[in-house]
């Protein structure tokens, strides 16, 4: 893994594709991505900015939740991870990464589809932790579809579903359990600026995340509860290969960024860290782009 402490090259901290070809189906498993990613296990290093806080991840066992919830517990913060059963695998090494920090590690196995569990995982993560100070919610669904015509009812419900309906579930049931000075996270892409034709339902989705976030922002603040938005570009995430993007994509993924190569998730954890603390007492309604040089607009 990449030295993040010391001063080097950008464009050759981590790898560049191409890439070995490497489906899988989805929802995916971290081990079998090659090479792999850096969500921070061996290099993110932290300094107590959340200690004593309460978080809340959904989408926690792999990609960008993961490396969110390895930079918390670092910081100091005890986390819950929501994430789908079939990821067993990939969440328990993510809460035994939090538990070696010594903070309070929390699986929340379920479908953030369903209503009725979205709203019972919030309920449930507020009981365990002892209350609740920081929403990411970060779990999203990405399958490419080629054309409009293959973009089914059932994809396309699918995916409102785990991205828009979802979020709404779980912010909803967290509103009455933050108190003044807590934080929410919301995670979107540059696919709602620049979206691709073949990510039609998922890019829509990612643009209602902004405009849904900034809307919530305006009703939270007036509880002293800060919301924000996350905005990533191309960063090497199991979404990708397990159905995210194309094969041939996947295999050059990332290569016309600023960098030549794609984020990795360790690399966009700072500025989830950034908007969950005090450091970020100013900062509401905001959308923070981490998309390797192609910015948002």
């Amino acid at each position: 893994m990449a030295d993040r402490m010391t001063m080097q090259d950008p464009r050759e901290q981590y790898p560049k594709p191409p890439f070995p070809s490497q489906p899988q189906p989805a929802p995916g498993i971290v081990g079998r991505m090659e090479p792999a990613p850096d969500h921070g296990e061996n290099s993110y290093v932290g300094a107590g900015r959340l200690k004593g806080r309460r978080a809340l991840i959904t989408g926690g066992d792999s990609g960008i939740g993961r490396a969110v919830a390895i930079a918390y517990a670092r910081e100091g913060a005890d986390v819950a991870i929501g994430y789908l059963s079939e990821e067993e695998r990939d969440a328990q090494e993510v809460l035994a990464l939090i538990e070696a920090e010594g903070r309070k590690a929390v699986g929340l196995p379920g479908d953030v589809k369903d209503e009725a569990w979205s709203r019972a995982m919030v309920d449930r993560a507020a009981e365990l932790l002892e209350g609740l100070d920081i929403l990411v919610v970060n779990a999203a669904r990405q399958q490419f579809r080629k054309s409009i015509a293959e973009l089914t009812t059932s994809d396309f419900d699918a995916t409102f579903k785990t991205n828009i309906y979802a979020l709404h579930w779980i912010c909803q049931a967290a509103a009455r359990h933050l108190p003044p000075g807590a934080a929410v996270i919301t995670t979107a892409s540059i696919q709602a600026y620049e979206p691709s034709p073949i990510l039609l339902d998922y890019a829509t989705t990612k643009a209602a995340i902004v405009a849904y976030t900034k809307a919530l922002s305006k009703q939270l603040i007036d509880k002293g509860v800060r919301a924000n938005v996350v905005a990533p570009g191309p960063f090497w995430t199991v979404l990708q290969p397990s159905g995210g993007q194309p094969d041939n994509k996947v295999r050059e993924f990332g290569k016309d960024s600023d960098f030549g190569r794609p984020g990795q998730p360790v690399e966009i954890a700072p500025i989830y860290v950034l908007l969950a603390s005090q450091e970020a007492s100013f900062i509401n309604g905001e959308v923070y782009g981490v998309t390797g040089g192609k910015g948002i607009a």
